[in-house]
């Protein structure tokens, strides 16, 4: 009886053993080269010994795919040394940031900071004393009056330019474009000389909503404009061709094909302005005590916590600033792995 053995998948492209042990002994003797390098010249510090390593490993690693492989090789190795160079000096600010954000906002963080306002205590109290619950509080309503303004816009502005395509298309897509690089001051400023000054002249939540739907409406129709034209014509026609009209097919066929890639477009929004810190010190008042009235009186938030935490100066105040922004941070970074995972998801589907 003949027995048929399994074919094992090649691998062309991975390297052997011989091959890893290479690679390794390429990056042991860089880093040797590169201590003895920095010792007999007057280059010094954590920069001096980056630098020399990238180039003495590029170096390197360009002799051996030259003896071996040829000239193309070689000029492959610098090509990806120069490339992962470049990825790691854009990771490591990132990184850097993270960290620094995760151990000093740590030492802030504790039950009450959750539980309590500051209506009752000031920046430079013990850390155990007061919280930023009008702070978190404050950001949701905001944020979620934002969104309730921006939602409705951004998506009827993203199918009015992907399914309508009317004449006004191209001006409301370059308006969009350039509102996307609009300063947040500027649409503080806007609001504050708009509608503050001549008709409210206080200070309240509903303000820097409005500011922050400025904001907020580019991101999402920009957003959703992308997903939108990700969506097959081939279901735009076949709704057409069972009789619906372009707002039912639009309505029952193409936004529900895009519905994951829409709340991205939202998540993505709300990130945005999430911690915007101009237009909310301008508009909202900081107030230092839970506020559920957007309409009234002064409203706290996360971002207004830190910059006031921040510009009292003292130790304590300072400690609260950085708990505050890894508050934040959290919260930002929980919003954009979600709308990751749901771009993923559609993706996959």
């Amino acid at each position: 009886m003949t027995t048929i053995s399994a074919v094992v998948p090649q691998k062309p492209w991975a390297k052997s053993s011989q091959e890893k042990l290479i690679a390794a002994g390429i990056v042991v003797l860089s880093i040797i080269a590169t201590y003895a390098f920095v010792e007999v010249t007057p280059l010094k510090g954590k920069l001096a010994y980056f630098v020399s390593y990238f180039f003495i490993y590029v170096i390197l690693d360009s002799l051996y795919s030259l003896t071996t492989h040829g000239v193309s090789a070689a000029k492959d190795s610098i090509a990806k040394g120069f490339i992962t160079a470049g990825v790691f000096v854009a990771v490591m600010p990132m990184i850097s940031i993270l960290l620094t954000v995760f151990m000093r906002g740590r030492r802030g963080l504790n039950w009450n900071l959750f539980a309590n306002d500051m209506s009752v205590n000031s920046v430079n109290d013990p850390i155990g004393q007061g919280g930023l619950l009008h702070a978190l509080l404050g950001t949701a309503i905001l944020v979620a009056i934002a969104l309730i303004i921006s939602l409705p816009i951004g998506i009827l502005t993203a199918l009015y330019l992907t399914e309508v395509k009317g004449r006004f298309a191209s001006p409301i897509r370059f308006l969009v474009q350039a509102m996307s690089g609009v300063p947040s001051i500027v649409a503080g400023l806007f609001i504050l000389s708009a509608i503050v000054y001549p008709i409210t002249k206080s200070y309240s939540g509903i303000m820097g909503s409005l500011a922050l739907s400025i904001l907020m409406i580019p991101t999402i129709a920009r957003t959703s404009e992308e997903v939108l034209l990700l969506i097959p014509n081939d279901l735009r026609e076949a709704g057409v061709a069972l009789g619906g009209t372009q707002w039912r097919t639009v309505a029952m066929v193409v936004v529900p094909a895009a519905k994951s890639g829409l709340i991205t477009a939202v998540i993505l929004g709300i990130a945005r302005v999430a911690g915007e810190t101009a237009p909310i010190v301008l508009l909202t008042g900081g107030g230092e005590r839970v506020n559920a009235n957007p309409f009234s009186g002064p409203m706290g938030s996360l971002p207004f916590y830190i910059w006031k935490a921040f510009a009292v100066g003292t130790e304590e105040s300072i400690t609260r600033a950085w708990a505050g922004i890894f508050v934040l941070l959290a919260i930002v970074m929980v919003l954009f792995v979600a709308a990751r995972f749901l771009g993923e998801r559609r993706t996959s589907k």
